[in-house]
């Protein structure tokens, strides 16, 4: 079987700063891959090249053993979708107007988005638990309320796979609990294959079936949870002092302060 999303020998810079090296991955199609490092580590970098945002320097991003580059905007589109950590905050439309673009990719030049996609639309919704806001305007929704309509909008793309750059960045403790809920929820139940970056370690531990450690471009830590949140790796990769506590098969670290070894 051909992996989801593959990244083969990935390099991209700026000038004479590298910002990503040699990076290589394999996504299991239904997994749940996250990717956490220090800031400026080349997490969001490695993201948009699996979307195609950006174009590696060297390298090749393949989903579904093709290669993207070779593939239409709209082709990976139907199979491929992204939510960023922040939207456009002055869209007035509604959610439900919002969540209908979610099917452009599906739709031939001259078509309107009715029929059997509306009946996507809705599925989106619901599975969003956003049909009683769907005629509310972005503009009235809370934070929560509007990721959760942005995520409607890449559901109603029938993806494959879901991109997400630090979704609950901007949302209080509930709301992120909320969104990570049902991001599990569409993993489990519709098979959605997702990548996330994530600056919650423990939630990364909590929710990801795998964590990929990024330090100065370059993968450094790679495996379960459990394998992954080791004393050392915290020290190394963060530069602090931590404590791993077992909650229920869940590795959970509390921090400790600055590690000696870190430089600066």
């Amino acid at each position: 079987m051909n992996a989801a999303l593959s990244a083969i020998d990935l390099n991209y810079g700026y000038r004479a700063n590298t910002v990503i090296e040699g990076f290589d991955l394999d996504v299991t199609p239904g997994e749940w891959l996250g990717i956490v490092g220090p800031n400026g580590s080349g997490k969001s970098t490695v993201l948009r090249m699996l979307s195609r945002l950006i174009s590696p320097q060297q390298g090749t991003v393949a989903m579904g053993g093709e290669c993207i580059s070779a593939m239409s905007t709209k082709g990976i589109a139907r199979k491929l979708t992204m939510l960023s950590q922040t939207q456009e905050a002055a869209l007035d439309i509604t959610v439900r107007e919002l969540v209908r673009r979610g099917r452009n990719p599906h739709l031939n030049w001259f078509e309107e988005c009715r029929g059997e996609h509306e009946l996507v639309v809705d599925w989106a919704l619901q599975v969003t638990s956003m049909a009683e806001l769907q005629h509310r305007s972005l503009l009235a929704l809370s934070g929560g309320e509007r990721q959760r309509a942005w995520l409607a909008m890449c559901m109603a793309q029938s993806p494959e796979i879901l991109l997400l750059d630090e979704p609950t960045t901007y949302l209080d403790i509930a709301h992120q609990l909320e969104l990570m809920e049902l991001i599990r929820r569409l993993n489990k139940e519709q098979g959605l294959t997702v990548i996330m970056v994530l600056h919650d370690l423990n939630q990364a531990a909590r929710y990801c079936d795998r964590i990929v450690a990024v330090k100065d471009g370059a993968i450094v830590r790679e495996g379960r949870p459990s394998e992954v949140f080791q004393v050392e790796f915290f020290r190394d990769v963060f530069g602090i002092e931590a404590k791993v506590h077992d909650d229920d098969g869940v590795p959970v670290y509390l921090p400790c302060g600055i590690a000696n070894s870190r430089e600066g």
